[in-house]
This record gives structure tokens, sequence and C-alpha cells, in this order.
């Protein structure tokens, strides 16, 4: 009879088991050494976390280039209000009629006195405007002072100063005023030639639209040497910067402004084919060079 053969593992291994063994272990051998010898992930402390974060932020910059130029451009924006008054409204006599009082006397006390109510100063035109001197020189739209009796300048601090019109070139669309007190600390606006503006250079309008303000908006330059006829027939404003930062009534006079923060126009007018005065995406500047000659400067 023929012998059985073996089965299972002696069958696998063989008759010599030990070898086996031998030869896994030494084939896992390298295996486990080189395990051995890698070390733990380095985890950075705290504090050389925040080494590298700050290194970064100091080559890169936090602040965005309008945040940086808006900075730099605040202290000269002002609001321009216009008034159809030659001095503010003075307190009127408020008339006590019979049984508005508990007892349906005139009045609470029953003395037949009057209280006075404070008449608010409204202002006929509400505009934007840009110190260029640090004097108290400001430039802003003729369109925003003109046919006013009084005008009102408010500064960056929220100071606030009559205005005296003291020059204008309407075929600019531009006035030149002086403030009758200024801040301490006024600064001038720095301006930049609008000659070396390039089609798709960011730009950035600052003012007061609606008399909300200080807004900012942001675009680029759509086009130059534009001609724009406001709705009112005046003559038509030539040789202007063409921008698609928002603009809407109120940010007239405000300065257009460069990332470097430099002024290089005066915001005179938007372009909207409707009789709806509000922005639609095209807006113009008179160029710097023509704003600073209406006061008889030189920009640069």
């Amino acid at each position: 009879m023929a012998a059985a053969r073996p089965r299972g593992l002696r069958a696998f291994f063989g008759r010599k088991p030990v070898l086996f063994f031998a030869g896994l272990l030494a084939a896992l051998l390298p295996v486990g050494v080189y395990v051995g010898m890698q070390t733990a992930p380095h985890v950075p402390a705290a504090e050389d976390i925040e080494k590298v974060v700050a290194k970064t932020l100091e080559q890169r910059g936090v602040a965005a280039p309008a945040a940086k130029a808006y900075d730099k451009i605040r202290p000269s924006v002002v609001r321009v209000r216009a008034y159809a008054s030659a001095a503010p409204p003075q307190h009127q006599a408020k008339s006590d009629k019979p049984g508005k009082g508990k007892g349906g006397g005139a009045d609470k006390a029953g003395d037949g006195k009057t209280e006075p109510d404070a008449v608010k100063d409204e202002a006929q035109s509400i505009g934007s405007g840009v110190v260029i001197v640090d004097s108290g020189i400001i430039l802003t739209n003729l369109h925003v002072v003109a046919g006013s009796k009084r005008l009102k300048v408010i500064f960056h601090d929220g100071m606030e100063a009559s205005a005296t019109l003291i020059g204008a070139r309407p075929e600019h669309d531009l006035a030149v005023l002086q403030a009758g007190a200024i801040p301490d600390d006024l600064v001038a606006a720095t301006m930049a030639p609008a000659s070396e503006l390039a089609l798709g250079q960011p730009v950035m309008a600052v003012g007061f639209p609606f008399d909300i303000g200080p807004s900012v908006t942001t675009g680029v330059v759509s086009g130059l040497n534009r001609e724009f006829r406001a709705a009112d027939d005046r003559e038509p404003l030539t040789r202007l910067i063409q921008f698609d930062a928002a603009a809407n009534p109120g940010s007239s006079g405000g300065p257009l402004v460069t990332m470097e923060g430099d002024v290089v126009g005066i915001v005179t007018g938007i372009l909207n084919p409707t009789d709806q005065g509000f922005f639609v995406g095209i807006a113009f500047a008179v160029p710097i060079e023509s704003a600073a000659g209406a006061a008889g400067l030189s920009p640069f």
C-alpha cells in the first residue's frame, strides 16, 4: 500500500519548517530596521507658526490696494452742501391750538406761551469735493454750487465750515472753494497726471452719493478723451476720463483716484440713456490737469 501524502501546513512547508521561518525573518528584518529609523513628524510650535504668518503678511501685505489708496485720500475728501438762503433759518414759533391740552386749554401750563420749533436747514444741492491745498482750497463741480447763496463743507473729522466760491471754470464744470476754517491736521491730496492713464487701469471714486458716505467704489478706466453733454443742455464737456466705478448724484466733485491714492480727475457726471439719474455703468471725470488749472495751480 502506498504511503499517504502529508497534508496541511506540513505539506506546504515541507519537512523543514524551521528553514522557512528563518527565511521569512531575514526578509522582514530590513523593513523593521527602516521603520525604526524613521522619526516622528515635527509639529511646529505655536510661536513658529506665528513667525511664519507674520513674515508672509509683511511680504505680501494684508490690505487690498484700494484700501490703501482710500486711507491716503480719505483726509482730503469733503462733503459739499449748497443752500438757497443766505443764512440758516431761525427758530419759528410753534402756535398752540385750543383743545390740544389735557384740560382743553391752549397748552399744558395754560399760560398761552408758544414753543420754539426748529426749522430744518435743507440744502438745495449736495456733492463732494477734494482738498488740493492744505490752506483749505477745495475743488468740486460748478453744477454742485451754482446758484447757491451759502456754502458749507464738512471735513473728514466732522468739522463743518462755511465756504466761499473763489474760482470757476464753466467749460470744465469746475469750481474752486475756500473754506472759512480748517482742521489742524488737514491734508491736501496728491495728484498724478491723467495723461498717463491707460485703458483698463484700476481707479476708484470717493464721495457722498445720495449724501451717504464717504463711499468708495472701484472700477477701471473705460475710455479717454470722451465728450459728455449734461441733461440741462450745458455746453458739452470734452477730454473726459470715462470710468465704470459706480457714481451717483452726490458723487459729483469727488476725486477719481488711482490705486496709489493719487487724484487723476474730478467726478463730474454719469450717462444714463433714460431720464433716471442713477448709475448704469458709464461715468466721467475731468482730468486733474484741467481741474488744477481752474485753481491756477500746477498739479505736478
